[in-house]
């Protein structure tokens, strides 16, 4: 398994397990994604606090992840991100894109505001 979900009551958190974002896991990812987001969840939480490598495939999944949410009118929060996916978020200039919390519940009380 490569990740959890969670239907929670404002959002859904997806949670990824591997240790790499990157051209095996992201496909997945953006399926799953685009599932979710087409049962009418409009509000996203990823957790990435076990990821310690993300590629640019795993960056394409969350920038999908990021439009899905934006155009069903909702949040999409980044969480949990180690030093190097971090780093990689703020070299690609995404940090200024997204909504990056450190905990998700952190997540959890911007999407409660933003609602």
């Amino acid at each position: 398994m490569e990740f959890k979900i969670d239907k929670l009551e404002s959002y859904t958190l997806i949670k990824v397990v591997e240790e790499k974002l990157d051209t095996h896991v992201a496909p997945t990812l953006k399926s799953e994604l685009v599932l979710v987001s087409g049962n009418g969840e409009k509000n996203i939480v990823l957790d990435l606090e076990n990821v310690r490598y993300c590629d640019s495939s795993g960056l394409s999944a969350i920038l999908v992840a990021n439009r899905l949410c934006k155009n069903a009118n909702g949040t999409f929060i980044l969480t949990g991100l180690n030093e190097a996916v971090e780093r990689l978020i703020t070299i690609s200039q995404l940090d200024t894109v997204l909504n990056i919390t450190n905990t998700v519940e952190e997540g959890a009380e911007l999407i409660k505001s933003a609602d």
